[in-house]
């Protein structure tokens, strides 16, 4: 399988998960040392390192949402990474600090770079 569609496949596979509530299916392509990182207006909120947080991340997150999905609306490789362009919705389970309540929708536009290191996922950006 060529180095194109070996990364096209990893960050379907992660999008397929993670609408789906799989944490270890997000977890199949990641490096060991994935980094992930949470932008939003600029600053980064949240940061990750190794997949060991990476879990334990998306397990918390995981509880906050009664539905969730990302949508492609674009996607652009080069050597080291992807971008995908994101509509991102989803249906609170729980009350937020900010107001929102649980079954309010939070609904982003955003995009999510992921780059790779032997094949797997090594830095995840999401930012919005």
């Amino acid at each position: 399988m060529n180095q194109l569609r070996i990364k096209q496949k990893a960050v379907e596979n992660y999008i397929k998960a993670y609408n789906s509530f799989d944490i270890e299916g997000m977890l199949r392509d990641l490096h060991p040392n994935v980094v992930f990182k949470n932008i939003s207006n600029g600053e980064v909120n949240l940061t990750t390192e190794g997949k060991e947080a990476f879990q334990k991340q998306a397990k918390q997150a995981k509880n906050l949402f009664r539905e969730r999905e990302q949508s492609i609306r674009n996607i652009q490789f080069d050597d080291k990474q992807v971008t995908l362009e994101i509509d991102y919705k989803g249906v609170l389970a729980v009350d937020l600090p900010n107001g929102m309540k649980a079954g309010d929708t939070l609904a982003l536009k955003g995009k999510t770079i992921f780059r790779f290191e032997e094949d797997k996922i090594v830095s995840i950006e999401d930012i919005s």
